[in-house]
């Protein structure tokens, strides 16, 4: 097997923005949008949330008037969301995932990813079809049936949740029979170094990839195991929770993804998630942009007081004042009663007419705290929440 899935994986900076850039604005013209310039101006489009995206599906059903083409499947996710699905070669970009994992010809992947409604079987399908690997269609659940199954077609290579391999191998165990399994292809969440290491402790090598129902594959792991490498199918913005500001390089935010499949263009779709630009590059030699992988949720929805705080409005409250630099709302306790603290970042020696502002934006009343710059953690925290239900 070769090192790498294809030559795009090792292409220089230089080259891979121009082939972004291009692939952009092919997207942007499918949407009867005007070309941009540079990647950066990419940060001038609106951003694209769930929220919106079941709005518009609702209006204009099944897929909110994007233009989609080459349609093979219709998913359905919680929301609901209806996503399409194709058939052609590595049309979610999860083969470039497999191959990293060292899957390909004379492998046959036990698929344990769900088949019904949902589209991450498929996802795993697909990608299994573009390296060249056999699949066994499992879905979820029946690990008796599962194990006897992995044991008769001599399945070597697991695709799947995190943990659900382990259940497998535990039942193998009760049963007395051992598997084959030597390669781990999970996602759904981050994958704890306990339990990587417990596949490893097994001859397993489980390695992780960040793909969603919309997106397809985002990132994924090398068996460099040092962060996830970006697909080399998207464009990555990571910005401040609750608007479309990239934030600076290291520091956490929301991932905000544009997908370069033609079938599906996605602009700047918020995922949710929280994540953050690794430096450097991976010492397997693959040259993409590298990320810490999942870092948590980013939709921070806080009730103070009985009343919702949001990330969207921490960003207006932000964007009232030219004196602030960025907040953080922080919810406490005091005896019974909810305290709402907003902790301002500012070089400035006071923000005028901040309280009204925070009182009309928040729609309550708080307590305002000053600080320096940098005075805030880089965290991707836009609202603290330090209340305790113990």
């Amino acid at each position: 097997m070769s090192t790498y899935f294809d030559a795009l994986e090792t292409r220089s900076r230089d080259e891979r923005e121009a082939a972004q850039l291009e692939g952009l604005n092919a997207q942007l013209a499918r949407h009867g949008l005007d070309a941009l310039e540079t990647l950066a101006d990419l940060k001038s489009l609106p951003v694209l949330r769930k929220a919106d995206l079941v709005a518009r599906q609702k209006e204009a059903p099944p897929f909110g008037g994007l233009p989609v083409s080459n349609l093979a499947h219709v998913f359905q996710s919680p929301g609901p969301i209806y996503e399409p699905g194709g058939v052609s070669h590595d049309w979610w970009r999860v083969g470039r995932f497999l191959h990293a994992c060292g899957i390909g010809v004379g492998d046959v992947v036990q698929n344990c990813f769900g088949y019904h409604l949902t589209p991450a079987g498929m996802i795993f399908e697909n990608g299994a079809r573009a390296v060249g690997a056999a699949v066994l269609p499992a879905g979820t659940g029946q690990t008796e049936l599962q194990v006897r199954a992995a044991k008769d077609v001599g399945a070597t290579a697991y695709a799947g949740t995190l943990d659900y391999l382990k259940v497998i191998l535990e039942k193998a165990d009760e049963m007395g029979l051992e598997l084959q399994i030597a390669r781990a292809a999970v996602g759904g969440g981050a994958l704890f170094p306990s339990l990587r290491a417990w596949y490893e402790e097994r001859g397993i090598l489980c390695l992780q990839c960040y793909a969603t129902a919309d997106l397809g594959n985002v990132a994924y792991e090398s068996s460099a195991k040092e962060g996830m490498i970006l697909d080399e199918g998207v464009i990555l913005e990571i910005v401040t929770p609750g608007t479309g500001d990239p934030v600076a390089e290291g520091e956490v935010g929301e991932i905000v993804v544009t997908t370069l499949n033609p079938d599906y263009p996605l602009i700047r779709f918020a995922t949710g998630d929280l994540s953050a630009i690794l430096p450097g590059e991976s010492p397997c030699g693959r040259t993409n942009t590298r990320i810490k992988g999942w870092m948590g949720r980013a939709d921070q929805t806080t009730k103070i007081k009985g009343m919702f705080v949001r990330p969207e409005q921490v960003a207006e409250l932000v964007a009232r004042h030219a004196e602030i630099d960025r907040a953080r709302v922080v919810a406490s306790r005091e005896g019974e009663m909810d305290v709402m603290t907003v902790r301002i970042e500012t070089g400035a020696e006071a923000v005028p007419g901040v309280e009204d502002s925070v009182a009309g934006v928040l729609k309550m009343k708080g307590r305002v705290e000053l600080v320096a710059p940098g005075g805030l953690p880089r965290d991707g925290l836009v609202i603290e929440d330090q209340r305790t239900y113990d």
